[in-house]
């Protein structure tokens, strides 16, 4: 039996999915991790992705607003400008 805080989302992971107990417990510890990443470091890690991906500035900052608000406790509203001076500061 799992333990631990999310321990009721990994035994349905584990009866809903083809996940055992422990690889559901890892993607359980991965996706909590991914949605406590810091703001800062969030828009840092994907200006960089972005970037890489042939993206200017100005569709970078767009999408970093879009995402940013998309997430499950959304910090306030940052303006490009705001994103800007995470990235460069």
């Amino acid at each position: 039996m799992p333990r631990g805080p999310y321990a009721d989302l990994v035994d349905h992971l584990t009866r809903t999915t083809p996940l055992s107990s422990s690889e559901a417990a890892r993607v359980v510890d991965e996706v909590v991790a991914y949605f406590a990443e810091p703001v800062r470091e969030f828009v840092k890690r994907r200006h960089t992705e972005l970037q890489r991906g042939g993206h200017t500035n100005d569709q970078i900052f767009t999408v970093l607003g879009a995402e940013l608000a998309s997430r499950r406790f959304a910090p306030p509203e940052l303006s490009p400008r705001q994103l800007r001076r995470m990235v460069y500061g």
